[in-house]
């Protein structure tokens, strides 16, 4: 996410010094590092601080508390319609990482909140592929709805193209993927998996690099796949069980299983 404050956001040279750090330090699952090398004096720095903690909140299930806080101290400061709009846009997404993760059903407030957020941020401005991406998520894992949510993947993809913002770029490309290989199409799923994994490894994004790999690993065949899911567990060790989730992907097939889906 751009924060057109600050120079840049870290990760391409002639970046501001500030955003570069806070981009390696994020890239390496130090979220509350990262975030505490922002002051939360001005709008743009507080909704950074609490996207970088929002963050925390969906990569680790824990910082629930300070990802609040830090989005009210956003949301305090915030004025003009972009900036609310960046607000309610992490308003949801931390409403969606509780209720995706268990800790309390905020789907309705999800919902709400990226409604504000559609209603201040106007297509083509640079948050709105952002929140036409959370959108996705809502639809796909909280409605399941996956025709809405490739739509709503594909707006991002789409603005993300025209904003030049390759992190969001690797998001689209392994979701749109996801869907893809929930219908049967191995050949567009490899494709996008392997367009988000090239994308991460070019921008240093480590703990967005595990997850590719596993979701790669399911549109290849052995032994291929078998080799992926054992880098993508290499990094998940490197970085301390970081994306929690990622557990289960990586949990090994018992043989009976793999036996019945071979």
């Amino acid at each position: 996410m751009a924060h057109t404050a600050m120079s840049g956001n870290g990760t391409t040279a002639g970046d501001d010094p500030l955003q570069t750090a806070v981009w390696r330090l994020r890239s390496r699952a130090c979220w509350a590092d990262a975030a505490a090398l922002l002051q939360p004096v001005t709008a743009p720095a507080a909704l950074q601080r609490a996207s970088l903690l929002v963050e925390r909140c969906l990569y680790t299930e824990q910082g629930w508390q300070e990802a609040e806080d830090a989005l009210r101290t956003a949301e305090a400061l915030a004025h003009s319609d972009d900036e609310r709009g960046a607000a309610a846009c992490e308003r949801g997404q931390l409403a969606y990482a509780a209720t995706l993760h268990g800790v309390r059903d905020r789907a309705d407030e999800a919902r709400a909140a990226l409604g504000r957020a559609a209603a201040l941020i106007p297509p083509g401005a640079v948050g709105r592929a952002l929140l036409d991406f959370r959108r996705g998520l809502l639809a796909e894992n909280l409605a399941r709805s996956p025709q809405a949510a490739r739509a709503a993947y594909r707006r991002a993809h789409a603005g993300a193209t025209a904003h030049a913002d390759p992190l969001l770029l690797s998001f689209t490309w392994r979701h749109l993927a996801g869907l893809a290989l929930r219908d049967g199409e191995l050949a567009e799923a490899r494709h996008g998996f392997a367009e988000s994994l090239r994308i991460r490894e070019e921008l240093g994004y480590l703990v967005g690099t595990a997850p590719a790999l596993a979701s790669l690993a399911d549109a290849e065949a052995e032994p291929e796949a078998s080799r992926l899911r054992e880098e993508a567990r290499r990094l998940f060790r490197l970085l301390g069980g970081v994306p929690t989730w990622l557990s289960r992907q990586l949990a090994p097939i018992p043989p009976a299983a793999g036996a019945a889906t071979a």
